[in-house]
């Protein structure tokens, strides 16, 4: 009889294992890195002051108290209450840093674990995750990110990585209770996630458990999305059925076409997506037999992904039948996974093909390999050598003139003086709302101090939807206007008798506009480029 082959000491085991974790912490450091690289824009982001502002606002109400945007019902409660409260600790600008690099280390860690789970190997994450930033940014067809400013989404997308590791390992249980996570800090995200991964177990036979074995994590996950899904439940409750079609239209057609409204987003968008999905479903045709069960897991979520969008686009022809039912039913952001979903399949997908490739041409391999680490690098290193220059803000958006928009550092510098005079000065009253122009969406950012709205602050409830449409059009749109000319391009184009009603119908004390044209209204402050003008005299 043969003798039992000699296990390895113990020590060597024990150094193994280190290595093991020494190599993961590493290769999470270098995500991390690619991470932040694609994502570390001047604070604020675009989308930060409207998340942060509210979570600013759920822990401290007293901040911008009055506002009309921050006193509107809250629909991301799970994320505002988890990582709001640091903001009673730190500004603002610190807040969103800390809050950006949790994000980020939390989406590098789970990246990893998914890349790992389906290419075994050292390296192949940071590639990976290079690939997967930059093909949604240059691919996306309506405007989906992962690696960004930081919001609830980007907290639940980490959880969905998880989710997608358990699902590609047929972990069903814990992936769909790790979506419900992801559902409770964001519904859209976790939800669609929810239906894809559905798919990919009913597409998963003859391996598939029975569905009677994934209850318990079903049950699970539906219970820990309750925090996130009750408070959107509640937002419209006591609204008539004509303010929520009216909601509905608004939010759809006028608001985020380019998020919701195929035949609205632009025709390179859509190209471009679709040549990345037809080569996504090449690499799929030709590798389904040779890559295993987990990318055959990974494909049918990605592929109920592009179904839900499909499925969006035959929505849109209803809004010629029945434009009320076409908004209530385009809302929920069809297009929002497949963003995401298909270019994650291309990087993990594609990659895995290139390493099996390399077993059987190994020369094709290092070609295609070769290519794949320049498409990272070009992507990465074009971030990487603007990071180090000051721009401002990609959140500073003022209209300088109708339909021009500057993000000139000197302009934002002058924004950012004649804010922080705002918050500091002794004789304007705490309590004071603004008017502002409509595209100034970051002058409670530095202020502290409430809005009469702005075009970027949306409530989520149907009345205060219907509300902020009517706030827009009387304080922005043009009475007469021509084709084209719809608003005006700053409160200062407008008559100062006009100015004053509207702070009397708005409570609004104060306008902060553009310097010139010079307004005859009293004079708070003024730099070479803006102007505080008083309206209660």
């Amino acid at each position: 009889m043969a003798e039992p082959p000699a296990r390895p000491p113990q020590h060597a085991t024990q150094l193994e294992g280190s290595d093991s974790r020494g190599r993961d912490l590493v290769e999470t450091a270098l995500v991390f890195l690619v991470f932040f690289v694609q994502g570390a824009w001047p604070v604020p982001d675009v989308n930060e002051p409207y998340y942060l502002g509210k979570a600013i606002h759920y822990w401290n109400p007293e901040w911008a108290a009055g506002d009309f945007f921050l006193e509107s019902p809250d629909a991301h409660q799970v994320f505002y209450f988890t990582v709001g409260w640091l903001s009673l600790l730190l500004s603002p600008w610190v807040f969103a840093w800390a809050a950006r690099l949790a994000a980020w280390g939390l989406l590098a860690w789970s990246w990893r674990r998914l890349s790992a789970a389906v290419l075994p190997g050292y390296g192949w994450a940071v590639l990976s995750a290079a690939l997967l930033v930059g093909l949604m940014e240059r691919c996306h067809m309506a405007g989906e990110w992962v690696v960004g400013g930081v919001e609830g989404k980007s907290f639940a997308y980490a959880f969905v990585l998880l989710a997608l590791e358990a699902l590609v390992r047929a972990r069903w249980n814990r992936c769909f209770l790790l979506l419900g996570i992801a559902s409770s800090l964001h519904v859209l995200v976790g939800g669609w996630s929810v239906l894809a991964a559905a798919v990919a177990w009913w597409a998963s036979a003859p391996q598939r458990p029975k569905l009677r074995t994934i209850l318990p994590g079903l049950g699970a996950g539906a219970v820990l999305a309750l925090p996130g899904l009750l408070p959107v439940l509640l937002l419209d409750v006591g609204a008539d059925r004509a303010m929520l079609r009216a909601a509905h239209e608004i939010y759809v057609y006028i608001r985020l076409p380019h998020h919701l409204v195929i035949s609205l987003i632009p025709w390179h968008f859509i190209f471009r997506f679709a040549v990345l999905t037809a080569f996504w479903a090449v690499l799929w045709r030709y590798t389904k037999d040779r890559l295993g069960e987990r990318c055959a897991r990974l494909n049918w979520f990605v592929f109920a992904a592009v179904g839900i969008a499909l499925t969006g686009a035959l929505l849109t022809p209803l809004e010629f039948m029945d434009r009320a039912l076409s908004a209530a039913l385009l809302r929920f952001y069809w297009y929002r996974l497949s963003d995401f979903a298909v270019p994650m399949g291309v990087a993990l997908v594609g990659l895995s093909a290139i390493a099996e490739l390399g077993r059987r041409r190994p020369a094709a391999a290092r070609w295609c390999l070769a290519a794949a680490v320049a498409a990272a690098v070009l992507h990465v290193g074009a971030h990487a050598v603007h990071r180090p220059f000051p721009q401002p803000p990609p959140a500073f958006r003022m209209s300088r003139r109708p339909h021009m928009l500057t993000h000139h550092r000197n302009d934002f510098l002058a924004w950012r003086d004649v804010c922080e005079f705002v918050a500091a000065s002794p004789d304007v009253e705490p309590d004071a709302v603004f008017l502002t122009d409509r595209m100034a969406q970051t002058f409670k950012w530095y202020s502290g101090r409430p809005e009469a709205g702005n075009w970027k602050e949306i409530p989520q409830d149907a009345e205060g939807l219907v509300q902020w449409w009517h706030r827009m059009k009387h304080l922005h749109a043009r009475p007469d206007a021509a084709p084209g000319e719809f608003w005006y391009g700053a409160l200062a184009q407008q008559p100062p008798d006009r100015l004053r009603h509207l702070g009397k119908r708005y409570g609004a004390r104060y306008v902060i506009t553009f310097a010139r044209p010079s307004l005859p209204l009293p004079v708070e402050y003024r730099n070479r480029v803006y102007a505080v003008y008083r309206l209660d005299e």
